[in-house]
């Protein structure tokens, strides 16, 4: 890993430390994340889910995105999922796909684990 992915993965660990980040190196330098368990709202069938994403070698100019969470996911009021998730796969495995872009990154503050706290803030809200 570089030594900006090592730091994102430290950062992410320590913004949730109650979850375990696991971290699998790539082969340019990036590494593939799965951080679990994340609340994600009690209006999903199962309230909780993991996330995974790919920080590339390119971080921190490069957005981390997408992220993927449990294949099962299901609103409890039986809706769709909506706009931004769509079901799909990540690293040969079954997922649904949040696609929340950040179209005007700032490496200096939009950080992995911001990201992330985003991310789950706008799961949270749907």
């Amino acid at each position: 890993m570089t030594p900006e992915v090592n730091g994102a993965v430290e950062e992410v660990r320590q913004a949730f430390p109650a979850a375990t980040v696991t971290v699998v190196e790539d082969a340019d330098g990036g590494a593939i994340i799965t951080v679990d368990p994340l609340f994600i709202g009690d209006q999903y069938v199962t309230p909780e889910t993991w996330i995974k994403f790919h920080i590339t070698f390119q971080y921190p100019v490069s957005d981390v995105y997408p992220h993927f969470v449990r294949p099962d996911l299901a609103r409890k009021d039986g809706r769709p999922l909506g706009e931004g998730m769509s079901v799909g796969s990540f690293q040969g495995e079954p997922a649904v796909q949040i696609s929340r872009k950040s179209n005007k990154l700032n490496p200096s503050t939009d950080t992995a684990a911001l990201k992330l706290v985003k991310v789950l803030e706008w799961l949270r809200s749907r």
